[in-house]
């Protein structure tokens, strides 16, 4: 299944869609619900095929499956979806598992005939037009996957990059301190290796910079995420984002705010790690540091080109879900607040919805179908309200996704937010006490708001009227957010009250 230069549209369609990509501003007001297409639908339509994620292989999800499940996300308010990688794959079964992830590409001319065909992944695209949704897919240019020893690989096995000459020289990647062993030296194991790409060659450049272009173009891509940015220097991703035309989001997994940042002066955004941590950590009990999470989000702004432009998430394929921690509803639904209403393009992993709960890799990839997609469910109609409320913060306030959250209260167990302007500011206070948290009341100021103004709590859609000097009182009962907006902005269709 090559990767023609057309790729089945008419040349021009092909300049249509480029000259209409998505540029990072179209995404500021995006929310984007991720998926691993192995691990999402069927194209029969199963909610019953078996999916053991020790076993590590092939489920049989795929792009037809994802598209007969569009009512299912975008019942949530998603408005893009972020698909794992699509490129030919390593085909062995190993004792570490299959490449249903996408990670152990071979063969970047090629799709991995596993989820679908050309025609599919066009269909995907259109279907995702056709609702005004927007499709990002997942890339990776540090590296290719061999399934054996790194000291005898056979390079003939990948396409284009069939010989040493295109890779790095083998050493083990062992100390990620170290930037330039970072990027020079391979991940993997003896068991399936990742020989990197030199990414400093000419010729590997030329290779990877003429691709993403033509992958683009070829499936009407509106945004790419790009994995193990953090392995490749930063020149060779300032071309390749360029090159793309659309918005580029990377993966630097690393929580130390003054590393990640930098990033994105080559990059449109990377996803938010800084943050994930101290979120996690605020929220998984009542003992979380909420001073940490707060402190943090000064930092980033401060240190990141956009905040807004960044990846907000707080859980994925690669690290351990949040219920994975804590049961506790609650606290689940704190952190989709914040990751919906805080700064960044929220990103939620397709299951949080229905509280799922693997720990490490690979327990965190389970098959979404076996929960039926049920749309009642606590934290399906959770999300559905949050994105609600943010669509509906956007459509009121021009400036919404350029104003930057900050922190305007916190306690112990409570954290204030402003985000917005004119008028139209959304104040957020979100808790880590839990289900069993009783009722709390709080005395917020700061919000900008004047005395006698006259707020609805969107999540009970109750009055609150702003007291002198502009303080608020809010009532936190059961451990749950609050999230208040102006009365009078709530008029017109899409309000969330």
């Amino acid at each position: 299944m090559k990767l023609s230069l057309l790729g089945g549209t008419t040349a021009v369609a092909l300049l249509s869609g480029v000259a209409n990509a998505a540029t990072p501003d179209d995404w500021r007001s995006q929310s984007i619900y991720f998926l691993l297409t192995d691990r999402f639908a069927r194209a029969d339509n199963s909610t019953t095929a078996t999916c053991n994620t020790e076993d590590g292989i092939y489920c049989g999800g795929s792009w037809q499956g994802v598209i007969n499940q569009l009512d299912y996300i975008q019942g949530m308010g998603f408005t893009a979806i972020w698909i794992s990688p699509v490129t030919g794959q390593l085909t062995e079964v190993t004792s570490d598992g299959s490449s249903y992830h996408g990670y152990w590409q071979q063969d970047i001319y090629a799709l991995n005939e596993n989820f679908g065909t050309s025609d599919d992944l066009n269909d995907l695209a259109s279907a995702l037009h056709d609702r005004g949704m927007y499709l990002m897919v997942d890339v990776v240019a540090n590296h290719m996957g061999y399934a054996g020893d790194p000291t005898t690989v056979d390079y003939s096995v990948f396409n284009p990059f069939n010989s040493q000459d295109y890779f790095h020289p083998y050493c083990a990647l062992t100390d990620y301190t170290n930037q330039t062993m970072t990027e020079e030296c391979w991940m993997g194991d003896d068991t399936v290796c990742l020989p990197d790409l030199d990414t400093e060659s000419t010729s590997v450049q030329d290779i990877w910079f003429s691709w993403i272009g033509d992958l683009v173009a070829n499936y009407s891509i509106d945004g790419i995420r790009i994995d193990t940015v953090a392995e490749v220097s930063k020149d060779f991703w300032a071309t390749y984002n360029e090159k793309a035309g659309v918005y580029a989001v990377g993966e630097v997994d690393n929580g130390d705010v003054t590393y990640a940042c930098p990033y994105q002066t080559a990059l449109d955004g990377i996803l938010n790690y800084p943050t994930y941590f101290p979120l996690v950590r605020a929220f998984e009990s009542s003992s979380g540091s909420i001073s940490e999470l707060a402190d943090m989000i000064n930092s980033v702004k401060s240190d990141c080109t956009d905040t807004n432009l960044l990846g907000s998430f707080s859980e994925n394929h690669d690290n351990p879900r949040f219920a994975s921690y804590t049961q506790d509803l609650a606290l689940a639904k704190n952190v989709l607040t914040y990751t919906i209403l805080a700064d960044g393009i929220p990103i939620i992993y397709a299951g949080q919805e229905q509280h799922y709960d693997g720990a490490e890799d690979p327990a965190n990839r389970e098959a979404t179908w076996l929960s039926g997609y049920n749309t009642t469910s606590e934290l399906y109609t959770w999300v559905a309200k949050m994105n609600k409320i943010r669509s509906f913060a956007i459509k009121s306030d021009d400036g919404y996704t350029t104003y930057n959250n900050y922190p305007i209260y916190q306690d112990d167990n409570n954290l204030g937010m402003r985000k917005g302007s004119n008028g139209s500011q959304i104040i957020t206070v979100v808790s880590n006490l839990g289900a069993d948290g009783g009722q709390t009341t709080l005395t917020v100021s700061g919000g900008g708001y004047t005395a006698g103004t006259v707020l609805t709590e969107l999540i009970t859609c109750t009055s609150v009227t702003v007291g002198d000097g502009g303080d608020i009182s809010v009532s936190l009962d059961s451990g749950l957010p609050s999230v208040l907006y102006p009365a009078s902005k709530l008029n017109g269709t899409g309000s969330p009250c």
